[in-house]
């Protein structure tokens, strides 16, 4: 158990439950699969975007166009190098744990972010994992582009993606655990 997610997930804790499992996401800077396709995408967004920019402004474009393209080399910068440390600011302020009642997906990037499930009614448990055992479970469904483009971090994108324990260690325990918490709860 993760001391630290243990101390944040306690606090959330309700009458008469125990906490089985406590973690957190892997931390720091990191790809993933997606940034296959992200990563030429950004470059090329960013590098249309910043000469666009340049040309305008060699050009002596009025200030409108130049705010206009201020705003996609904004985006293109975020896409480019931003994405990466929002990723790793949310996943160094987000705690997982697993009571005997429920799935606790606590965020506390910008304010307090909790996300309780269930574990009487929660179904559709999968997860992925990697041959070092490291990987993610997802709980519920999923919107079907939303794996696609996981690690975005792009304002809003967490609504079509299912609630998950993101890039843990030891995934097939943590999954075994909930399992027999189902089990126990039912």
């Amino acid at each position: 158990m993760d001391l630290e997610a243990e101390k944040k997930i306690r606090l959330e804790l309700g009458q008469n439950e125990n906490i089985l499992w406590t973690g957190r996401p892997k931390q720091g800077l990191l790809l993933r699969i997606s940034d296959v396709f992200l990563i030429p995408f950004s470059l090329l967004w960013g590098g249309f975007a910043i000469f666009w920019e340049y040309s305008a402004y060699r050009g002596g474009a009025p200030l409108f166009f130049l705010l206009f393209g201020a705003v996609f080399v904004l985006v293109g910068l975020y896409l480019i190098i931003g994405r990466f440390f929002v990723d790793a600011l949310t996943r160094a302020q987000t705690y997982y744990g697993v009571t005997n009642n429920r799935i606790v997906i606590l965020t506390e990037l910008f304010g307090r972010k909790l996300k309780a499930l269930d574990l009487k009614t929660l179904t559709n448990i999968s997860f992925t994992q990697k041959k070092n055992g490291e990987g993610t479970l997802t709980f519920g469904t999923t919107h079907p582009l939303a794996s696609r483009f996981g690690g975005l971090n792009w304002p809003g994108m967490e609504r079509y993606q299912g609630p998950q324990f993101d890039l843990i260690q030891n995934v097939r325990s943590v999954y075994d655990i909930i399992r027999q918490a189902q089990q126990d709860a039912a």
